[in-house]
């Protein structure tokens, strides 16, 4: 299935129907007087997240969606049908923006979230509103209103609690493949990953988190660059990241700056998110060597935190790194539910 996260829509409520010029005309009614109905409402239309989609493949043929239109009033007082509501299903995740004010309009995190995007024209008075002492046979009658036209620009962030970003080629989708049952390419070339990878892994307790493999970033990719920004913004909803350091680069401690530079340009809270430094590989080095022992303490004096040497082949310090990712996974749960209402909402 092709992964796209990026689309442009436009969505047309539908148009209110008119209202009615109509007199009763029974027999022994000498004075029916107005009886014309209102039109009826318009279609609306509204996004809802499925659980079941994890791409915004469809909207890639299909860029127009349009509600039902409202129908025009009856005699006898009748109103007109209303028009059918149009629901358009979205991965959750998607994040709607208006096109022309690039405003954010929603964000739809939660299966069965629904949004509405375009509101449906009200239907048409008929001439029985019209009825006065002045003017007892009004041959008058509104139109209905027309539905709301946006064009709306979507994009999709991944719903995932922990992120693996490195530069490309770092390991991020063997380690993930190690870790839960997603099934990524790996390859020993550069952007061997064009697509984020989703994976469940269990926790001791048996619940699940969601992983995501995030493609290979390069310097510049805050501003776009490589895979930059097609994939950056799927960092911002993860709570904890992972960085992956491959210990056999030429220069891993050069590694660590670039992704940390690009983090910091892209900012939206990057720079402040929790991570774990990680030194992948090991597999292809003896942990015993000089050389490993070097670029661990020298990240440790520049990033001042403990570093994991981990082999996704072997599985080598997986399940020590594991701890490490359900320990402050649990205290980032607890400072929320120690936060106040307000602080947590905003």
């Amino acid at each position: 299935m092709q992964f796209i996260d990026q689309a442009e829509i436009q969505v047309q409520a539908g148009d209110g129907g008119d209202g009615l010029v109509a007199f009763r005309r029974e027999k022994y009614v000498p004075a029916g007087g107005p009886s014309g109905g209102n039109g009826g409402r318009g279609g609306s239309v509204f996004l809802q997240a499925d659980e079941n989609l994890q791409t915004l493949l469809d909207f890639c043929y299909n860029h127009l969606f349009k509600a039902d239109n409202g129908q025009r009033g009856g005699p006898n007082n009748r109103t007109g049908a209303s028009g059918r509501d149009l629901f358009i299903s979205v991965p959750c995740g998607t994040v709607v923006y208006n096109a022309e004010t690039n405003d954010i309009l929603g964000d739809l995190t939660s299966s069965g979230q629904k949004l509405c995007l375009a509101q449906g024209g009200k239907g048409g008075l008929g001439n029985q509103h019209f009825l006065s002492n002045s003017n007892r046979a009004p041959e008058r009658a509104l139109p209905g209103l027309p539905g709301e036209m946006r064009t709306l620009r979507l994009e999709l962030k991944l719903l995932a609690e922990v992120g693996i970003i490195g530069l490309p080629n770092a390991g991020k989708s063997t380690l993930i493949s190690a870790l839960s049952s997603a099934r990524p390419k790996i390859a020993d070339y550069p952007f061997t990953t064009l697509i984020p990878n989703l994976g469940v892994v269990r926790k001791p307790t048996g619940d699940g988190t969601v992983f995501a493999d995030i493609p290979g970033l390069i310097a510049g990719a805050h501003q776009g660059i490589g895979l930059g920004h097609d994939f950056l913004r799927h960092i911002e909803r993860t709570r904890l990241l992972i960085h992956l350091i491959d210990v056999t680069s030429p220069d891993p401690i050069a590694e660590y700056q670039t992704i940390q530079q690009e983090l910091r340009a892209y900012g939206r809270g990057l720079p402040d998110r929790p991570q774990i430094l990680v030194l992948s590989k090991l597999d292809a080095v003896s942990s015993g060597e000089q050389n490993v022992k070097t670029i661990v303490q020298e990240l440790q004096s520049l990033a001042q935190t403990e570093i994991f040497l981990i082999s996704a082949v072997t599985r080598t310090g997986l399940e020590q790194l594991l701890i490490e990712v359900w320990r402050l996974l649990d205290q980032l749960n607890e400072a929320d539910a120690s936060a106040p209402i307000d602080a947590v909402s905003s």
